[in-house]
């Protein structure tokens, strides 16, 4: 009989990523067919009963979703302080799903939700680099030099960025300035840092594509599913980075 390692089992399952998966099995929250596991190299069976924090696995259909996340909405399933979060928009759904990935709380654009976990990892491991576009607005004026500075990389406190593609949409209006920026990372508070650091404040950010995927026909805190042809191309342009 054919096995996989637990992370895998668990990832698959939908209930959260495969890097995640192993944190839980570090922690102690899993158990196989009633006995605790907490060793990564564990592997299960088609038949073994799989608990997370008690509860047992059940295998549920793939749902892939993409939604324009508002501000102000945590990307966390649940928050100890019971702020709202991107999972209540689909509480009404009879499916756990999970962000892939995040938006800063003050942040709004495309977040992709998710119960699949094999998916989830094609779309964020850093090896992948699954390239995202921010439309940004700014209080003050990024000069010429400091555009090519993003363009070939810039030195932050976690290391130097990979190049980022900057295009500018609006060069100046009482003294703001909008922006597109693309990058190939996902770095806690990237786009804010990265302008930070040549003083300058963000009043306003959206990631307004993801790969080829475009917030087109959606409203602030609408969603749609995606196709199927949309999530193989997703998987494939990951492979092919």
């Amino acid at each position: 009989m054919e096995k996989v390692r637990l992370q895998k089992a668990i990832a698959d399952s939908g209930v959260t990523s495969r890097r995640k998966a192993e944190q839980l099995i570090t922690d102690g929250r899993v158990s196989v067919n009633g006995e605790v596991v907490a060793e990564l190299g564990s592997k299960v069976a088609a038949g073994d009963r799989i608990e997370v924090d008690g509860i047992p696995l059940t295998s549920e259909e793939k749902v892939h979703i993409l939604y324009y996340k508002p501000t102000g909405e945590i990307s966390a399933v649940a928050d100890d302080r019971r702020r709202s979060t991107v999972a209540d928009a689909f509480k009404q759904m009879d499916v756990r799903l999970y962000p892939v990935g995040r938006l800063d709380y003050d942040t709004s654009g495309i977040l992709l939700m998710t119960n699949d976990g094999e998916f989830t990892q094609y779309m964020t491991h850093p090896k992948f680099e699954m390239s995202k576009t921010y439309r940004v607005k700014i209080n003050g004026i990024l000069k010429r030099e400091q555009q090519k500075e993003m363009r070939k990389g810039i030195m932050l406190e976690d290391g130097r960025t990979a190049p980022a593609g900057v295009k500018v949409i609006r060069d100046k209006k009482d003294r703001q300035m909008i922006l597109e920026l693309t990058i190939h990372e996902g770095r806690n508070r990237q786009v804010r840092r990265m302008f930070e650091h040549f003083g300058l404040e963000v009043l306003k950010l959206t990631r307004i594509r993801y790969d080829f995927l475009t917030l087109d026909g959606l409203a602030e805190g609408e969603y749609r599913f995606l196709k199927p042809h949309e999530v193989k191309k997703l998987i494939a342009n990951a492979k092919d980075e």
